[in-house]
């Protein structure tokens, strides 16, 4: 459990932010100059509030009523930074050891584990500058780990790294998710990154904590659209995997309401899977439609239609127990003569599915 209740001034800015959060993997979500990361700050003990409370598991780090301010080495946390700020003369097995001979004992978390793990076996006599910048997160990753923290602090870890590293990178923070059980706190802008890790998000706005909880519950909320990106909007579903068809390199996910078709997902039969589907990537029919390349044809049932007098418009489905959103023209919607209540069909693109919208949940 993460419990966090802080205010603090910050110049002009005001930090008043709270949340509880008991998840593997807690998402702060928000636009540059929120205030993530001054959220973080505090939980590590970098900067101190004028006055809150921060726990972990019933771990009192900071009260101010109590007089408690836990000092910053003392409160077992790993933070990786967006920079990796290895030491550059030490090479990646010196640099994983360093927070490791720092560690408290009993130490529960292996240097071998933590190399398997982050694939690092192959890195350990080499020195960061000659590592690419995936590796060197890797290793930075590695290197909070072995710290044997009660808690890992990832703050924009990927915002310097290009696409490829990046994916790379992900496939890492989600084995560790699933191997380690250490809660993590996320602090990302991307909303890629935040859907496809994070079980628990946290929206941050102008330094408030303006909604908390489950992923596919706040990213489905329409009037968080101008804190969650209108351009990224859309719905996270829970799927399973249901078969793989290895001639044409494409993966049956099944879920409440129907079934996917998406780009070949590396996971085996029965994995749980979180799919992202963009309101943008969402079309819609009265009737379902014949000699069609779209593989996703969902039967679906118009739930709300937003009211603002805009061009373009978000309407709200219903598919099964899931709910979509799909986004037309408001010339479509007359058109269509759409309204609440109708039966309707979503179509959805194989493709409108790549890496970043599909993981492992």
């Amino acid at each position: 459990m993460i419990d966090v209740s802080i205010e603090q001034a910050l110049g002009r800015f005001r930090l008043d932010a709270s949340f509880r959060a008991e998840a593997r993997i807690v998402g702060l979500f928000g636009r540059s100059g929120s205030g993530k990361t001054s959220i973080v700050n505090v939980i590590a003990g970098i900067s101190r509030p004028t006055r809150g409370r921060v726990a972990i598991n019933d771990v009192v780090l900071f009260d101010s009523e109590r007089n408690i301010d836990v000092r910053p080495e003392k409160r077992r946390l790993g933070y990786v930074f967006q920079d990796d700020l290895l030491f550059p003369h030490l090479d990646v097995r010196r640099n994983l050891l360093y927070g490791f001979a720092r560690a408290p004992e009993p130490r529960s978390i292996a240097v071998e584990h933590v190399t398997q793990l982050l694939g690092l076996g192959s890195l350990l006599q080499q020195y960061p500058a000659t590592l690419s910048g995936g590796e060197r997160q890797r290793v930075s990753i590695g290197r909070a780990l072995l710290a044997q923290p009660r808690l890992l602090l990832m703050d924009e870890p990927l915002a310097s790294l290009d696409v490829p590293r990046r994916n790379e990178v992900l496939s890492y923070v989600e084995t560790l998710r699933d191997e380690l059980a250490i809660p993590i706190v996320y602090v990302s802008h991307s909303v890629a990154e935040i859907t496809r890790l994070a079980d628990t998000l946290v929206v941050v706005a102008e330094g408030r904590c303006i909604a908390v909880g489950d992923v596919e519950e706040v990213m489905g909320r329409p009037e968080l659209r101008p804190h969650t990106g209108r351009y990224e909007a859309g719905a996270v579903i829970e799927t399973r995997v249901i078969s793989h068809d290895a001639e044409f390199g494409l993966t049956t996910l099944g879920f409440e309401g129907g079934k996917l078709v998406v780009p070949s997902a590396e996971a085996p039969t029965g994995e749980r899977i979180r799919a992202r589907i963009r309101a943008r990537d969402v079309s819609l029919a009265l009737m379902r439609p014949d000699s069609i390349s779209i593989q996703n044809i969902l039967e679906a049932t118009i739930e709300a239609i937003a009211d603002d007098l805009t061009a373009i418009v978000d309407i709200q489905l219903r598919v099964g127990s899931t709910m979509l959103t799909a986004r037309i023209t408001r010339e479509s919607l007359q058109r269509l003569g759409l309204v609440r209540g109708q039966p309707v069909y979503a179509l959805v693109k194989a493709v409108a599915f790549d890496r970043r919208s599909v993981g492992y949940a």
